[in-house]
């Protein structure tokens, strides 16, 4: 998720890691329906010819980083390799750390390297690839080299480290805060020690993981790949970092597509706003199509089961629900383990025995096992990946909102009218950064890409992380931007949609075809 941060807990603003969701909900998943149709093309838009060989222009003091051999080596996602780049690019000649790369090779003479990125910010790449290449269609497969990678700060790159299990254990748990200026403060205080531990734990590595970086790394590896053009994949946040990937380097930018889109000119009160409307119109179908079975535990109208729903999260945080696991289900748990279900209709049946459990017996096993899901914390309690720390440490390098109490107060009523079930979760969003321990880095003046070549931004019109119109913005803040819709429900549509998303994503990075913009599937 999704993808920034808001209040101390983190609440849906990534994609979720498939291969835990599968876990959590396997016994429950169910096939989502594959449709066909798409709207005709209006008109063709030329695309650049696949990855050809051009000189690098002259990098300068990076100069020692581009053209890197990358040295590969069998791994469990297929081959693996890392590549070398400068922590702080004001200071290219000081310390340098390495980023872990995975790739599945495509059989026979590829068109060239497709780069993927699943979000975040802080998921695993490496941890990703397997699934996207279990999922990925043949033509896809049969074209490129996918190649995956851990951002800076991510896993196997030099990953920032905060906390030690039980303690994010009890960080995870935190309910957000009720708007007085005691618990904004708590939550400010909370977050600061936080950030002082990832510093204390990490060093230099926190100051140095923000996007504008990790976008210029991108860079590098399309060199150390031997391609002239980046093409590349990215999903939720990792829209953004392909955005910035092309406002810093337009003229090397190939065929991009940015599915489930994130606009880096939104202000964090645009972002809160726009995922706590979008969770809440996911969670209202969900309570439409629920009730419409017979094993829906929300009786009346839509309106009634919503509000049958927040009754549940008022008595998680008045009384935390008991689980099997002997750890309570606070309102904070409860919460991340209903939004994860919401990004992905094929969940919604998992999310109807977890509310059954909780209304009807007061059990909140499932929901914990969905929230730890979210997390990533396996069933022995480790949390097997650091997303959760480089989640917090990059977006408060990227941008911080407004701490102050009365503004925030304000915007909540605001969003509260959006959002009057899960507003809450989405609200007070500048006490996470406005004390953090190293300083903001921030993000870009001008993200048009003038003189790139067409991206084709995806969105998906009842996407609850990354709302439809974050789409629709991204493709006009990005000069040479093409919008293509699928319409439905869910986090992000290639891989996970129809055959039509398919097919017009392969068709235009395979074969240069760029769909009509406005394109909807």
């Amino acid at each position: 998720m999704l993808d920034r941060t808001v209040g101390f807990a983190d609440y849906p603003r990534r994609m979720p890691p498939a291969r835990l969701l599968r876990r959590a909900v396997a016994a429950l998943a169910v096939v989502a329906v594959v449709l066909t149709g798409c709207a005709p093309a209006k008109h063709q838009v030329s695309a650049p010819s696949p990855i050809a060989s051009t000189a690098e222009p002259d990098h300068g003091d990076l100069a020692s980083f581009y053209g890197q051999q990358l040295e590969w080596s069998t791994c469990d996602e297929g081959q693996c390799a890392k590549v070398r780049v400068p922590l702080d690019y004001d200071d290219p000649a000081g310390r340098t750390i390495q980023l872990a790369l995975a790739r599945h090779e495509a059989p026979g003479t590829p068109l060239g390297s497709l780069l993927v990125n699943p979000g975040g910010p802080g998921a695993s790449g490496v941890d990703f690839l397997n699934g996207f290449v279990g999922e990925a269609t043949d033509d896809l497969l049969k074209n490129f080299d996918v190649v995956s990678f851990d951002p800076r700060g991510v896993q196997r790159s030099s990953p920032v480290r905060c906390v030690d299990d039980a303690e994010m254990d009890r960080i995870t748990a935190i309910n957000p805060p009720d708007g007085s200026d005691d618990s904004l403060q708590g939550a400010i205080d909370e977050s600061a020690k936080f950030s002082k531990e990832c510093v204390n734990t990490s060093g230099e590595v926190p100051a140095h993981i923000d996007t504008v970086s990790a976008a210029k790394d991108l860079d590098i590896m399309r060199s150390a790949l031997g391609d002239a053009s980046l093409y590349y994949l990215g999903f939720s946040y990792g829209t953004k970092l392909g955005a910035t990937y092309a406002a810093l380097f337009p003229k090397q930018a190939g065929r991009m597509v940015l599915d489930g889109a994130l606009d880096p000119t939104l202000t964090d009160g645009d972002v809160e706003e726009g995922q706590a409307g979008g969770f809440e119109k996911a969670l209202r179908a969900y309570v439409a199509d629920c009730q419409a079975g017979s094993k829906c535990p929300l009786s009346g109208s839509v309106d009634d089961g919503m509000q049958q729903i927040g009754d549940l999260l008022d008595r998680a945080r008045k009384q935390p629900l008991q689980t099997s696991d002997g750890r309570p289900l606070t309102q904070a748990l409860a919460f991340s383990g209903i939004a994860l279900t919401l990004y992905s209709q094929s969940y919604w049946s998992a999310l109807t025995d977890g509310l059954n459990a909780a209304i009807h017996e007061g059990d909140g096993t499932l929901l914990l096992s969905y929230s730890d899901a979210y997390y990533d914390r396996g069933a022995d309690g480790t949390y097997t990946t650091n997303t959760t720390e480089a989640f917090r440490s990059i977006t408060c390098l990227d941008e911080r909102g407004d701490p102050d109490f009365d503004a925030m107060r304000t915007q909540a009523k605001q969003i509260g009218k959006v959002a009057p079930t899960v507003g809450q979760f989405f609200s007070y969003g500048g006490t996470t950064c406005a004390d953090w321990a190293v300083p903001e880095v921030g993000g870009l003046q001008d993200y048009s890409a003038q003189g790139a070549p067409p991206i084709l931004v995806v969105g998906t019109t009842n996407d609850p992380a990354t709302p439809y119109a974050w789409a629709e913005k991204l493709a006009t803040t990005l000069s040479s931007g093409v919008l293509l819709t699928y319409e439905g429900e869910g986090h992000t549509a290639y891989r996970s949609s129809n055959t039509c998303i398919a097919n017009a994503v392969d068709s235009y990075l395979i074969g240069g075809t760029v769909p009509a913009d406005g394109t909807r599937c």
